[in-house]
C-alpha cells in the first residue's frame, strides 16, 4: 500500500470520521482538502435505492447548474445548412454535418457535446458504436436532438449537463471547480440533488437517496447528510 503523502495527510486530519456533514459544511471543507495545484473538479456521487436493471427505475435526466460547470466544454452541432449560422452564433465551436460524420468514423471525438435536429438522427445512427460508449450519443431526453439548436447550444455553455444512473445504482457528476465560492458549490449541488429527487420513479420502493458524497479530484470523499439539502 502506498504511503500517503505530506498533503494527504493533512487533508485526512481535516475530515471527521463517520461525520455526516450537511451541505454547506462539505462545500467548505471540499475546498480546505484540496490541494492539487490546478482548479480541481467538484464531483457528486449520489447512490439511489434503484435497480437500473428495470426499465421502470431507471434515472436519467438533465439540469442547469446556476452556476455552470466551470469548464470550457466544446460543442459539435450536426445541422443543416440553413442553421448553421445559428448554431455558430450561440457558441457551437464545431458546425457541419457530412464532414463531421466522415471525421467520427474515422475515430475523431474531441469534443464534450454533440447536439443535433431530429431530421439528421437518420444519418447518425451508425455512428452509435463509435459514440455510445463515449456518452456523446445525441438523445432526445437530454435535449441534445431538437429542432432549436441554437437553445439547445446556449444551454450547454451556460452549464447544462445530463446524467444518468449506472449499473451500481449510483450517479456521478461534476458540479463545478474548486475555485468556485463554497456558495457556488453547495448551489449548484442542492439544484442537481433536488433534480434527482423530482426524477424519483414511482416503482423505486423504501429510501431514495442512499449516500452522497461530495470530492474535489483526488480528494477524499466527504459524506454529507441527505436531510440537511433544503437548509439554507
Amino acid at each position: 500500500m502506498s504511503k500517503l503523502t505530506k498533503n494527504q495527510k493533512l487533508a485526512n486530519s481535516k475530515i471527521e470520521a463517520g461525520k455526516a456533514y450537511t451541505l454547506k459544511e462539505a462545500s467548505e471543507l471540499v475546498k480546505e482538502i484540496t490541494t492539487t495545484k490546478f482548479d480541481a473538479s467538484v464531483d457528486i456521487d449520489v447512490r439511489l435505492g434503484v435497480d437500473p436493471r428495470k426499465a421502470n427505475q431507471m434515472v436519467r435526466g438533465v439540469v442547469s447548474l446556476p452556476h455552470g460547470t466551470g469548464k470550457q466544454v466544446r460543442v459539435l452541432v450536426l445541422c443543416t445548412p440553413d442553421v448553421e449560422t445559428q448554431a455558430k452564433e450561440a457558441g457551437a465551436d464545431y458546425v457541419g454535418l457530412d464532414e463531421y460524420i466522415d471525421k467520427i468514423k474515422g475515430g475523431w471525438t474531441d469534443v464534450d457535446v454533440i447536439i443535433t435536429q431530429p431530421a439528421i438522427m437518420g444519418k447518425i445512427g451508425a455512428l452509435g458504436r463509435i459514440l455510445g460508449p463515449r456518452g456523446l450519443m445525441p438523445n432526445p431526453k437530454s435535449g441534445t436532438v431538437t429542432i432549436d439548436v441554437a437553445k439547445a447550444v446556449q444551454e450547454v455553455k451556460q452549464g447544462k449537463i445530463d446524467f444518468k444512473v449506472d449499473k451500481a445504482g449510483i450517479i456521478h457528476t461534476s458540479i463545478g471547480k474548486v475555485s468556485f465560492t463554497a456558495e457556488q458549490i453547495s448551489g449548484n449541488a442542492k439544484e442537481f440533488i433536488q433534480t434527482l429527487i423530482k426524477l424519483k420513479p414511482t416503482a423505486a420502493k423504501g429510501t431514495y437517496i442512499k449516500s452522497i458524497y461530495l470530492s474535489s479530484t483526488m480528494s477524499p470523499g466527504l459524506s454529507i447528510d441527505p436531510k440537511s439539502i433544503d437548509e439554507n
